[in-house]
């Protein structure tokens, strides 16, 4: 395997989006967003329209990560490439999406706490992609995909938006909160205790200054800010913490974190209808995820089979792994899409 970067069979283009719904959002984060799209092979040759399909990234991913290298491994875009290189797999365009912030990371939702992420995806990158790319521009040709976060936005976008999205596929995406998140509530609620006077004030203060210094547990703690902003934030972007200082959970917060819980939202019969109606579904995690999101994937697979999608649309699959090094799954998801797609 090659420790440098591989020839490519199709191409990436990579152009900035000037978004009209992020600007002026509540961090002040940039509204001018880098989109990174794959032509297939064999792109220019015709006027052939091609299903499209969204990628969206883990918290603390943005788009300039994808190409990382690590050893004895290849990144997405290259395992991607090599994917549509033999020319058996029915081609695709894959675009990579940004919704980084300041936290890290907007799980793609509309939130007065972080910007209009979702609507940022759906009303404006979607138009602008099918406007400038031969797609079929139809949501039984569009797909979304994603891990970890990303996963979550996977989940729960096309339950939100049906007639934008027909089809998706999650690798260990947040579900399950109460399995998922809460083992952190207490842990956070220390580490608040005894290094910052139970402060996020004072956390972003010595955050501020640790430029190049971070460590994993500053990334915990801006991941669990980014969350609240996410799911619990006030309409005047006030962010709602859903335990307090004794990790202990606060009811009527963590009901508002609930209502976006994919598992939760599947139960709903709007969400359930939304489900029915899409064209395949890719759920699969490891079954040694460090966040229990192999429990997540298996109750949002139950609550898929619940809302009535036929199991030939449906993928499901605990495999050998934890949460990270899973991007070879990745292209098996695509694969799947693609052949859904046509």
């Amino acid at each position: 395997m090659l420790p440098w970067s591989a020839d490519l069979a199709g191409r990436f283009e990579q152009t900035t989006y000037d978004s009209a719904l992020l600007r002026g959002n509540p961090l002040g984060d940039p509204h001018e967003r880098p989109v990174l799209v794959y032509l297939p092979p064999g792109y220019g040759d015709s006027d052939r329209r091609y299903p499209a399909i969204y990628v969206t990234m883990g918290y603390t991913g943005h788009i300039g990560m994808w190409f990382n290298r690590t050893p004895f491994r290849q990144p997405f875009p290259e395992l991607l490439d090599a994917l549509f290189a033999p020319g058996d797999v029915p081609p695709a365009i894959v675009v990579f999406v940004d919704s980084w912030t300041r936290y890290g990371g907007s799980q793609c939702l509309d939130s007065p706490g972080t910007g209009q992420y979702h609507s940022y995806l759906c009303e404006e990158i979607v138009p602008w992609v099918d406007a400038k790319y031969r797609t079929i521009a139809d949501r039984d040709h569009r797909a979304i995909t994603g891990k970890s976060s990303g996963g979550y936005t996977a989940m729960v976008t096309p339950m939100l938006r049906p007639d934008v999205f027909g089809a998706l596929a999650t690798h260990a995406g947040d579900a399950a909160f109460g399995v998922c998140y809460t083992p952190e509530f207490p842990a956070r609620a220390r580490t608040l205790r005894d290094k910052y006077d139970s402060s996020y004030e004072k956390f972003f203060e010595a955050f501020a200054g640790k430029a190049g210094r971070t460590t994993n547990e500053d990334l915990h703690m801006l991941e669990m800010y980014g969350y609240s902003s996410a799911y619990s934030a006030e309409p005047d972007g006030t962010v709602l913490l859903p335990y307090d200082d004794l990790g202990r959970i606060i009811p009527e917060v963590w009901e508002r974190w609930l209502a976006n819980d994919p598992v939760e939202m599947a139960r709903q019969p709007q969400y359930a209808d939304a489900l029915r109606s899409l064209r395949a579904v890719w759920i699969d995690a490891g079954k040694q995820d460090e966040f229990y999101l192999d429990f997540g994937a298996t109750a949002f697979h139950r609550e898929v089979q619940k809302a009535g999608v036929p199991e030939e649309r449906v993928h499901f699959e605990l495999f050998e792994g934890t949460h990270g090094g899973i991007e070879y799954r990745y292209p098996l998801a695509v694969r799947w899409l693609c052949e859904q797609l046509q």
